[in-house]
């Protein structure tokens, strides 16, 4: 058995998004003996270079599973044209307007009516709400991933975050939605709308400057993300879109009651293109590992980070972080990243990681 791992770049400038696509099995045999899946789209147009990819490179027309990990447009967007130009056998993602009639009671206003809430919430997350449309017209079985449905930790895909619960306080505090009963402080949104002037501070392999995020660092709509466990012949690989420390925390905790110990993990996801809000030292010892005295390279990380992202995607901080923990970490940029084993031979040119910073913006 063998496996590709494929980051897509996506967007410009400042701009990114996720679009991945994954195959396993065995490779240099037919397609019968593999499965592909497609972990978000980005924008229309990397959608559009992730149907070209898998044609030229998995030499398919059909993917097995897609996973949208929350409907932020940068995520989604791009699987619209997946869904129309690839057979698919099942769309994974979350539908808010679903739970509208469950969500009424949690606002302070009291003549919300689940229906309004239902109505609001597909025209604000046209994207998402457009791929289930898709999917429908086509035939394609919708299926909600929820941790709540996974209880074997054996399985081959996996979801650790979110638990239904957990999805439901992340929905009432969703932007699209009225002011909550209980809202939550949204300080990324504020982080990201003042630009702050950069300050750079000194780093080296025994002094870290990140820092564990505060509660509510991270938006609803990113802590709602999909968090998935691949595991493919005792290999295991994490994709964890946009999530912050409450959803990972709680991946964690799930990974835990199925007896997966994630600091055994091959590859991982960087979250958020490899924002300093979304992961801190805590959460990184429980998933990667602890720091070690000396670089070493024991693991893959990849992180979907936009053309001129630096110094916040990735933060340096973070790159680093990972880097103490024994992964090798690679960006996106401007060009597609593949880990893989087994896999026939593309001949392209091994990619260089991102090096160890000795300035980190603070």
């Amino acid at each position: 058995m063998g496996f590709e791992i494929d980051f897509l770049p996506v967007g410009e400038g400042e701009r990114g998004g996720d679009a991945i696509a994954i195959r396993w099995g065995n490779l240099h045999g037919d397609r019968s003996e593999q499965k592909i899946m497609v972990i978000d789209g980005g924008t229309k147009e990397s959608g559009k270079s992730l149907i070209e990819h898998i044609k030229k490179y998995y030499k398919a027309a059909k993917v097995d599973y897609v996973f949208c990990s929350h409907p932020d447009a940068d995520h989604a967007s791009g699987l619209t044209e997946v869904i129309n130009n690839l057979t698919v056998g099942v769309l994974c993602l979350h539908r808010p307007w679903e739970h509208a009639q469950d969500l009424k009671n949690m606002f302070q206003n009291g003549k919300i009516t689940g229906t309004s809430l239902k109505a609001n919430l597909k025209k604000a997350l046209e994207d998402a709400y457009e791929l289930e449309s898709l999917a429908k017209q086509k035939n394609i079985r919708v299926y909600e991933p929820f941790a709540d449905d996974f209880t074997d930790g054996n399985a081959e895909i996996v979801v650790l975050s979110p638990t239904k619960d957990f999805y439901s306080v992340m929905l009432a505090n969703f932007r699209e939605t009225p002011e909550p009963k209980e809202s939550l402080t949204l300080t990324e949104r504020i982080v990201t709308a003042v630009k702050e002037a950069i300050k750079w501070v000194a780093e080296n392999w025994g002094l870290e400057t990140l820092a564990d995020p505060q509660e509510n660092e991270t938006s609803a709509e990113n802590n709602s993300s999909v968090i998935l466990l691949l595991q493919v012949e005792g290999k295991k690989f994490l994709f964890t879109g946009d999530a912050g420390i409450e959803a990972l925390s709680g991946a964690i905790k799930k990974a835990v009651s199925l007896g997966i110990d994630l600091k055994t993990l091959n590859f991982i996801q960087v979250p958020h293109h490899g924002s300093k809000h979304n992961i801190g030292p805590s959460l990184l010892d429980s998933i990667v590992g602890e720091k070690l005295q000396e670089p070493a390279h024991l693991k893959t990380a990849f992180v979907s980070s936009p053309k001129d992202g630096d110094p916040k995607h990735p933060s340096r901080k973070v790159v680093n972080a990972f880097m103490r923990r024994g992964a090798k970490v690679l960006a996106t940029k401007e060009s597609t990243k593949c880990h893989f084993d087994n896999a026939p031979d593309r001949g392209w040119v091994k990619a260089e990681p991102l090096p160890f910073y000795d300035e980190v913006a603070e």
